[in-house]
């Protein structure tokens, strides 16, 4: 089963609605869990917050956030779920955000091309998983990162429904 029919199926199980704040993924996620369907009945939208002035206008991000921790960041993956959490109203928010390249030398980020950082927020509970992905190739981050999201959101869910919740 493709994890974003898994993730579905977890959803309707426990009753949850999902959300997502992406950066470096475009919408790749949200476009994946609506290509199954019957996804409108827990799948509210998405956020593609590529510019900074959206995580912290749109979304809420605290600044202070992307300032000291950079927008490739753990703290900022966190935020963005929790922002996703909130603004959009849903159970469970996956978030991304990370290079995903291909190298460019005008870029002043000293991190590495395929760096990325993967976020979920859900009742209860927050994850963050650090992934380097060995491609320097743009699609095939932004897939992998898409995968990688999903499969955390599998994981969240599974624990929520196995505490009970």
């Amino acid at each position: 089963m493709a994890p974003e029919q898994e993730l579905g199926e977890l959803l309707r199980r426990a009753g949850w609605t999902v959300g997502t704040a992406e950066t470096c993924t475009g919408g790749l996620i949200v476009h994946r869990l609506i290509t199954v369907a019957g996804s409108s009945a827990y799948v509210r939208g998405g956020v593609v917050a590529y510019h900074n002035d959206l995580k912290t206008g749109l979304l809420g991000v605290d600044p202070a956030v992307i300032t000291a921790h950079g927008v490739v960041s753990e703290a900022t993956a966190l935020a963005l779920a929790r922002a996703a959490r909130a603004t959009l109203g849903v159970d469970l928010a996956l978030a991304t955000t990370g290079i995903a390249g291909p190298p460019d030398p005008a870029r002043r980020s000293r991190k590495p091309v395929g760096l990325v950082y993967v976020a979920a927020a859900w009742p209860g509970g927050e994850r963050c998983e650090r992934h380097q992905w060995p491609s320097q190739e743009r699609l095939a981050n932004m897939t992998a990162s898409a995968g990688a999201a999903l499969a955390l959101g599998i994981a969240a869910v599974r624990a929520a429904l196995a505490a009970g919740g």
